[in-house]
């Protein structure tokens, strides 16, 4: 009885401290992962596709949460069983280790031709789930596009097409389990069978119970010995999604988010003067610069409209401005602090951007507006009222409180590019970067949102990348970029009075001249 009952004592403690143990680590790998991926330059997003990073934090975590824990104790828990049934059997016949070890190097040989297939065909499917996951998102997210079109059907099929190459990609691990199992079976029966044969032989020397304890192992030796090259292989398999997990867990990072030892003051930006000197960015290492040699600075207070045609650079200096890309020669100064000394945080906190695509995240107005509660009730109102949203806000039913859905998808497109709008009036740094802002809105939230530029930010030096030209008419100086280089810069009016421009011949295409 007490032994049954110490029995019970430690397979409890075994179990809780190993499920505990389990939860930490899982736990601690899933956090590097979120971490990591969260802290990625925006190019591992270009060039990875979002299913196969969905497929990381959907089927690899839930492997290595729920199926790879279970496997490891099973397998753990056979390993024992193997080593207790061939020692009683060794006690009984010494003999059957003559037979024993043939047949665990058999077994071993067996084990890694298994494990190596079996592991590879996992990594297939692996891959395969990953377009699943991607058309199913981009299904949900055109589902508009798609009924307005009658797509439906075109749809669900390219859907069951990728589910489909999945399931043929799965099908031969289950074609090596059966290879496995027939292989296994053949086997543990000869181990039977000499257990059985050396027991009868010796059965002068050996008693008649050592003889029943020998054949009765011999007899469970077949299902032991296949359960743990199951595990053993079924560890290996799964720990795949591990690995998986891990090389998402240590890819390059962008920059430090904070750099303690050259931290800018509170105040800084002070005035926002933005300087370019000789500075040349590329997407990715092996492409082609995207801005060459720009050089070029951004007095206080400037207003500067960036033009030109498509691919010519203009959304690049935006990006190089945040460091979003990085440079590939040359800095760009703010108030004479080199931007790439000073940690991504520093920077980004520092600037302000209105961007062509409005973000904004599902939760309440007020959380759009100040994520980190900084501001007042009356700040918050305030800026509404500065971005004409105020009358929009007072009329719904729990006011700054009012739930945004995912995108701000229950918000009109120019409400959502106003939200954008306050949430600039309320931070109000030094710098304001414009990126086409008021390309997705018709022209009269346009013109309210020039308006308020104009009269909020007066003091500011604003960056606009323009959409229509007509909104940079009245800025200081324009920068007319071809190919990544600075063509133009100067004055609207100067460049208007040259009718060999490249502003010239803009304006004319865009009727303003």
């Amino acid at each position: 009885m007490v032994i049954m009952l110490l029995h019970a004592i430690g397979i409890i403690i075994a179990e809780v401290r190993s499920q505990v143990k389990m939860v930490e680590a899982s736990a601690y790998i899933h956090l590097k992962l979120l971490h990591n991926v969260l802290r990625q330059p925006q190019i591992f997003f270009d060039t990875i596709p979002i299913g196969r990073i969905l497929n990381r934090f959907s089927k690899d975590v839930y492997g290595m949460d729920v199926e790879l824990p279970d496997i490891i104790l099973d397998f753990v828990y056979c390993a024992l069983d193997v080593a207790s049934t061939f020692l009683a059997i060794i006690y009984s016949t010494p003999i059957f280790v003559v037979v024993m070890v043939p047949t665990i190097i058999i077994y071993y040989l067996v084990q890694v031709l298994y494990v190596t297939t079996s592991r590879q065909l996992k990594r297939i499917e692996s891959v395969s789930r990953s377009p699943i996951y991607s058309h199913f998102q981009e299904s949900i997210q055109g589902a508009s596009t798609i009924r307005a079109y009658s797509k439906e059907q075109e749809f669900i099929l390219e859907s069951e097409k990728k589910v489909d190459l999945n399931q043929v990609c799965y099908f031969p691990s289950v074609m090596a389990n059966r290879w496995l199992a027939v292989r296994l079976e053949t086997i543990g029966n000869i181990l039977t069978f000499s257990a059985a044969l050396f027991a009868v032989m010796g059965r002068g020397r050996i008693s008649g119970g050592i003889v029943g304890l020998s054949v009765s192992y011999a007899l469970s030796v077949t299902q032991t010995l296949n359960w743990l090259v199951r595990m053993s292989s079924d560890v290996e398999t799964n720990i795949v999604a591990v690995e998986r997990i891990k090389e998402y867990s240590e890819t390059p990072q962008e920059a430090p988010w904070e750099i303690p030892s050259n931290k800018p003051h509170q105040e800084w930006p002070e005035a926002g003067v933005v300087e370019f000197n000789k500075y040349s960015t590329r997407y990715r290492e092996g492409l082609d610069l995207v801005v060459r040699d720009i050089n070029c600075k951004i007095t206080k207070g400037e207003k500067i409209g960036i033009v030109g045609r498509t691919g010519a650079g203009k959304s690049s200096l935006t990006l190089a401005l945040f460091r979003i890309i990085e440079a590939a020669g040359g800095n760009i100064v703010i108030d004479n602090v080199n931007i790439s000394k000073i940690g991504l945080h520093d920077l980004r906190s520092r600037l302000t951007i209105i961007p062509q695509d409005p973000v904004l995240f599902s939760g309440t107005l007020q959380m759009n507006l100040d994520p980190f509660h900084k501001y007042d009730d009356a700040k918050v109102w305030s800026a509404l009222e500065q971005s004409h949203l105020k009358e929009f806000v007072s009329g719904l039913p729990n006011g700054l409180q009012h739930q945004v859905s995912e995108g701000g998808e229950n918000l009109s497109v120019g409400q959502r590019q106003l939200v954008c709008l306050a949430r600039a009036i309320l931070r109000k740094t030094r710098v304001l970067v414009l990126d086409e802002a008021t390309a997705a809105v018709d022209l009269e939230t346009d013109d309210l949102i020039q308006q308020t530029i104009r009269r909020e930010f007066a003091s500011c030096t604003v960056i606009t990348i323009a959409h229509r030209l007509n909104t940079i008419m009245d800025s200081t100086r324009i920068v007319v970029l071809d190919r990544g280089e600075i063509k133009e810069f100067d004055t609207p009016a100067t460049l208007l009075n040259n009718k060999n421009s490249i502003f010239y011949g803009l304006a004319k295409d865009a009727g303003l001249v």
